[in-house]
């Protein structure tokens, strides 16, 4: 009885015990749950799909954790219009203030990134940086092809300019002055930018209202603006960014595999290992490996197309060159085909990335188109030049073979009998008496009989 009692006082201890801890934990000052830390992530290179997924990660992840605000550090020449909006709804929908930071010295925010600058909550400048030149590509002479000539009007005054390129200059104007005069930043300079392609030093664009803070470093950015107040989501909240902790958010191993095949001469290179695969596969079956390594890349490949600006009239004359040279390799004719293919390849390669969704140039390496279109010319001659050989030899297998090889007769009668042919016996017949053990030389075949001649 005794020791029941003791043990049923231990336990109303031992819960007491554990319930006074839970409310100690509870009692601690919100600071020490909820340390004050500043997420960043780095954007550097052109802005793409994979560029929108890392910000909405990196928003996602700062938001769950309760992150002070999120740190963009940013160098970028431009990118993909439609990834950029995509990236200024998820910073103007964020409940987390999201800080621009170009840096470090040399690094620019041109086109793509004058807009994300502009939409950030705060948006800051390393010395030796600059901002600006947001004007959208503008394609003159054939359409789709850059460089063209630009044709003058009697006056000599440019009239290239179509009524397409006006809406677009006209829309990225007003897009940028929306954010502006969200954010309290200079609208006169922001069409100045597109209109001019305008651009800005660190002090001078801190000077023009472009950006609010020119900082060495990430430490000195959180103590200029510690106390500030800012308006997110609609609520006006007040900085509070002096020591605070820095987490690092890297991008996970997906937005790296996008960024990667995102690049154009992946892409490219991704294609021609897709199609390589696939010819050696057909010409060889069975081997299975070019096949499978063929049909992989030809996907990836074909998804990373999905991230870029594809001229797809340029993809189909890059697969046209490809069967074009196929069929001069099997087609005897002067090389027309296996020319007019590998101007087709060519010319595809060119342009295979000239889309209207970009504000920078995206092309493949000059150089990897010649040397591909080079390469696979040879490689296709050569192969094709190798089976045509094979088409012109003797057979070597199969009952074909058999004619013009010697026999022995092994039994005879008038002008059929039986003859041994490669260890086989065949019945045969000749035009002529033969005799047992007479050599012979098969000249044809009727079904399981051989036509057999001293």
């Amino acid at each position: 009885m005794a020791a029941s009692l003791t043990w049923r006082a231990w336990s109303t201890s031992l819960a007491g015990l554990v319930l006074l801890c839970m409310a100690a934990v509870n009692a601690r000052p919100a600071s020490a749950q909820s340390p004050n830390r500043i997420f960043v992530t780095e954007v550097n290179g052109v802005i793409g799909v994979a560029t929108t997924r890392q910000i909405s990660h990196a928003i996602q992840r700062a938001r769950q954790e309760n992150a002070s605000a999120l740190v963009m550090r940013l160098d970028t020449p431009g990118g993909l219009v439609s990834s950029t909006r995509d990236i200024i709804k998820e910073m103007i929908a964020s409940p987390v203030p999201v800080i621009v930071y170009v840096a470090p010295s040399g690094a620019r925010a041109a086109s793509a990134g004058t807009y994300i600058a502009y939409a950030s909550h705060l948006a800051a400048m390393a010395p030796g940086t600059n901002i600006g030149a947001a004007t959208p590509i503008e394609i003159g002479g054939v359409p789709g092809l850059p460089g063209g000539s630009q044709p003058k009007d009697k006056d000599g005054k440019d009239t290239s300019k179509s009524a397409v390129q006006d809406k677009a200059i006209n829309d990225a104007v007003a897009m940028l002055r929306s954010l502006a005069q969200l954010r309290g930043r200079s609208a006169a300079w922001a069409e100045k930018a597109v209109r001019d392609a305008a651009t800005l030093t660190a002090l001078e664009a801190q000077k023009e209202g472009v950006v609010d803070v020119v900082a060495d470093n990430l430490n000195d950015i959180l103590a200029q603006v510690d106390g500030r107040k800012v308006m997110v989501a609609g609520v006006e909240t007040t900085w509070n960014t002096r020591n605070a902790e820095i987490v690092a958010v890297a991008p996970d191993w997906r937005t790296k595999a996008l960024s990667a095949i995102s690049d154009p001469n992946i892409a490219f290179l991704l294609m021609l290992i897709g199609f390589y695969g696939l010819i050696l596969e057909f010409w060889n079956p069975g081997s299975f490996a070019p096949g499978v390594i063929g049909a992989i890349s030809l996907i990836v490949g074909l998804t990373a197309l999905t991230a870029l600006p594809v001229n797809y009239g340029a993809l189909g004359l890059l697969v046209l060159g490809i069967l074009l040279m196929i069929g001069e390799a099997f087609t005897p004719g002067i090389g027309a085909l296996g020319i007019g293919g590998l101007a087709a390849f060519i010319v595809g390669g060119l342009f295979l990335f000239e889309g209207g969704d970009t504000d920078i140039e995206f092309a493949v390496s000059r150089w990897l188109i010649f040397g591909s279109a080079i390469a696979t010319a040879g490689m296709i001659v050569a192969i094709g030049g190798a089976a045509w050989s094979a088409r012109k030899r003797a057979p070597v297998t199969g009952s074909e073979q058999l004619i013009g090889m010697r026999g022995e007769v092994v039994s005879w009668s008038d002008l059929r009998g039986s003859v041994r042919v490669v260890g086989e016996i065949w019945s045969a017949r000749s035009n002529r008496p033969l005799q047992v053990n007479d050599s012979v030389s098969v000249v044809g075949r009727e079904g399981l009989t051989l036509i057999v001649e001293p």
